[in-house]
């Protein structure tokens, strides 16, 4: 076995202030290869999402843009919880 399979996202520098997100499972010219687009912005970074996505605008650096994507886009993660009434049901008479 080979360990660990190579990481769906990968974050890549693409200037000294920009980076893109890439998804692995499409090809480079698929428009859908790049989820987001990440630049240097005064104390942080600021996101352009490209695909939707749960995103805030600005992050604290482009490393922790990767870790939301990947936390969005995981199979695993759990959903909403289920909104139960709060009141009694009513009895028939």
């Amino acid at each position: 076995m080979s360990g660990d399979p190579e990481p769906r996202y990968v974050l890549r520098r693409v200037t000294a202030s920009e980076w893109v997100i890439n998804d692995r499972r499409y090809d480079t010219d698929d428009p859908r290869h790049v989820v987001a687009c990440v630049y240097d912005a005064d104390g942080g970074v600021e996101v352009v999402r490209l695909r939707d996505l749960p995103l805030e605008t600005r992050y604290p650096n482009a490393s922790e843009v990767l870790e939301a994507v990947v936390r969005a886009k995981d199979p695993s993660r759990a959903t909403r919880p289920i909104v139960i009434p709060s009141h009694p049901p009513l009895f028939a008479s």
